[in-house]
């Protein structure tokens, strides 16, 4: 057994087949076929099942590919750490970013990057903030940018605050409110409205924002306590003062899966939106969309450098960790 072997094992688990398995390693299928068939003797059982189109990890296969995860990693760490030790920076690095840090942020920083450390090969896993959240516990990623808090902050996770991002109600130019700064929340309400999927950065935030903006509302208002405290209640309630809004009272009319998706929704009138301004600043320019403050409520937030709480980070994951703050001026 050797070291490649493993890497062609998991690369066979994670693709679930032997040539995609294959096309990502380099190797004709064949090959690929004949590395597992050495695992398998080797360890005298039997890895992989073949189930239909698929290659599915038996039980023993599933322990070796956790041990195999680690092994790899390890050797990734020692090659980095022998070459920090040398004064030359070099290895692989995967991280990880929600839509908008991963297609208007990382970009940004990459030249830069690769110019100072030319020989640190990175790779970028794309998700919405769920994902890369998952994907930095299962260690397949060691630093994450995401644009929201995730449950798991403080315990398996570390976040801390990276770049402060603006949020706006951004709709058509010919929409009739394109002509206004801003709108009131029971307006927006009411509109055809287009949402993210549930997992975003962007919907996390959309859906905290509606939340607080209610509780402050409701607890601004206050409770009166003569005979007339329970009409008043019930009038607050039904006017759209902002008591218990959630991003259920949203009207939407569809759910799409990426920013792109989004953007092309409004340009085609299907609806309104809020996104962050960086995501949509070129089409403001041009005049195509227009940006609109919505009342009351605050759509400002931070995103988050993410990385895991249990594990130490490579020195490529520091360096790249001090030169994105270094970058972006640790704006909170």
């Amino acid at each position: 057994m050797d070291l490649w072997q493993l890497k062609v094992f998991v690369s066979v688990v994670n693709q679930k087949s032997f040539s995609k398995a294959g096309d990502a390693v380099f190797l004709s299928q064949p090959t690929v076929s004949s590395h597992i068939k050495d695992l398998e003797d080797y360890f005298r059982c039997r890895l992989i099942d073949r189930l239909g189109r698929e290659a599915i990890p038996t039980k023993a296969g599933e322990m070796l590919y956790d041990y195999a995860k680690k092994l790899l990693a390890l050797k990734e760490e020692a090659e980095s750490s022998v070459s920090a030790f040398l004064g030359n920076a070099k290895g692989s690095l995967v991280i990880g970013g929600s839509s908008i840090p991963s297609t208007y942020i990382i970009p940004k920083i990459l030249r830069g990057f690769i110019t100072k450390y030319p020989d640190i090969s990175l790779s970028v896993i794309t998700g919405d903030t769920s994902n890369i959240k998952e994907a930095i516990i299962a260690g397949e990623a060691e630093v994450g940018i995401v644009g929201s808090k995730v449950k798991e902050s403080g315990t398996l996770l570390k976040q801390e605050k990276l770049i402060e991002d603006e949020m706006k109600l951004i709709v058509h130019a010919s929409h009739p409110w394109a002509n206004k700064t801003s709108i009131d929340i029971d307006s927006m309400l009411k509109e055809p409205f287009i949402g993210r999927e549930k997992g975003s950065g962007t919907w996390d935030s959309i859906s905290k924002a509606i939340l607080d903006y209610g509780s402050n509302s409701s607890s601004s208002s206050g409770f009166n306590s003569d005979s007339n405290s329970g009409s008043n209640f019930d009038s607050n309630f039904g006017s759209g003062s902002g008591s218990n809004r959630t991003c259920e009272d949203l009207a939407i009319s569809v759910r799409l899966g990426s920013n792109a998706s989004v953007i092309q929704g409004i340009l085609n009138n299907a609806g309104v939106s809020i996104m962050s301004v960086i995501a949509v600043q070129d089409y403001i320019d041009s005049g195509r969309l227009k940006a609109l403050s919505v009342n009351g409520l605050n759509l400002k937030r931070h995103f988050f450098l993410t990385t895991h709480n249990k594990r130490t980070l490579s020195p490529l994951a520091m360096l790249f960790i001090d030169f994105i703050k270094n970058e972006l001026g640790s704006k909170k």
